[in-house]
């Protein structure tokens, strides 16, 4: 008898120790997911990541990036992988899609909508454009004026955003080719509908670097996002360049007296897509999965960023409606990724060398 309750507790205890030593494990899973910052990492930390970690209890190490493929590219080459999820600008990940730096994400890990629509039939379909990745929000590249430091003279177009002689002062713009080169031909005339396939000829590259030109010595040049609406507060710039749910969020959030300008935006994807070679690949697909869950996604317009699922628009907070980048479409393009991709390496070693000049 004695023998017997010992072979139990003994067993018992082993048992107790085995779980405890499953639960430590999976308590101790971690992912890293890299994302924008700002008003939007804020938004996708509320809706997203806390309630990811909540619900699987997996650890996230949530970075943040100023975009571009650089940073992949040299992981993915290397071996050394850091990050297991990345948000992309959709004119950024076709490009690495194409260059192999991506996983290509399978459609089944998708649940169906919470009002139970197939996700193929719920996302919108540009969300699902690309097998490396999936969906989550649409924003867009706007500028804004700061109703304080304008003066009399308000922006209303690309046109008065290159125009110094009509609105003096400063321009701050992201220093990069991709939106600049776009607004460059609209300012200069070309139709919005015409843009890429001008920028595709060598005239037409040549006749943006030649309107960029005319701006150059008036450009203060930031890196990433963040920088924005501080550029804009502060004085540093008259006119600002930024996604369109930064200014929105210091509108909302601080009462501050921005005017955002739709005209010439050029809007846009972010997608959530997984480097090549994780070791973490199943998780990150699990994340993925969750995080474009219909609800998550109906927390983006809190800073003014469409959802890609159409059951998440009902659950969203209405007074961001009018604000989000779907409501002001005919005064935008789309961005082009699949241009990018093609063009984005030479028009980026081309755009570093203009800046030098």
């Amino acid at each position: 008898m004695a023998r017997s309750l010992t072979t139990s507790v003994s067993a018992f205890a082993l048992s107790a120790a085995l779980a405890a030593a499953s639960m430590t494990t999976h308590a101790q899973e971690s992912l890293t997911v890299v994302s924008w910052g700002g008003s939007y990492g804020a938004a996708q930390q509320k809706h997203v990541i806390d309630p990811f970690q909540k619900d699987t209890g997996v650890r996230v190490l949530f970075e943040d990036y100023s975009g571009g493929v650089a940073e992949m590219k040299a992981q993915v080459e290397s071996g050394n992988i850091q990050w297991d999820v990345v948000d992309f600008e959709v004119i950024d990940l076709e490009r690495a899609c194409s260059e192999g730096l991506l996983e290509e994400v399978p459609r089944d890990i998708l649940p169906a909508g919470v009002d139970g629509t197939p996700a193929e039939e719920d996302f919108i379909p540009e969300a699902l454009a690309s097998e490396c990745a999936v969906g989550n929000i649409v924003w867009s590249v706007v500028f804004a004026y700061n109703e304080r430091t304008i003066g009399d003279t308000k922006a209303a177009s690309l046109t008065d955003f290159f125009d110094t002689s009509k609105i003096p002062g400063k321009r701050a713009l992201r220093k990069r080719p991709q939106v600049n080169m776009e607004w460059a031909l609209m300012a200069d005339g070309v139709a919005p509908e015409d843009v890429y396939e001008v920028l595709a000829t060598p005239e037409g590259q040549q006749q943006a670097f030649d309107k960029l030109d005319t701006l150059k010595k008036d450009i203060i040049w930031f890196e990433s996002w963040s920088q924005a609406p501080q550029l804009l507060n502060d004085g540093g710039a008259v006119l600002v360049q930024s996604a369109n749910g930064r200014f929105y969020d210091a509108i909302r959030q601080e009462n501050k007296p921005f005017v955002i300008v739709w005209d010439g935006h050029v809007y846009d994807l972010d997608a959530w897509a997984v480097l090549k070679g994780t070791p973490k690949k199943e998780l990150a697909f699990k994340f993925i999965a969750y995080a474009t869950q219909s609800k998550p996604l109906a927390g983006m317009p809190d800073v003014a960023y469409g959802p890609t699922r159409k059951s998440s628009l009902p659950l969203a907070d209405q007074t961001a409606a009018p604000h989000l980048p779907t409501a002001h479409l005919d005064k935008g393009i789309q961005a082009g990724s699949e241009f990018w991709a093609d063009y984005g390496e030479a028009l980026g070693e081309r755009f570093n060398e203009w800046l030098l000049k």
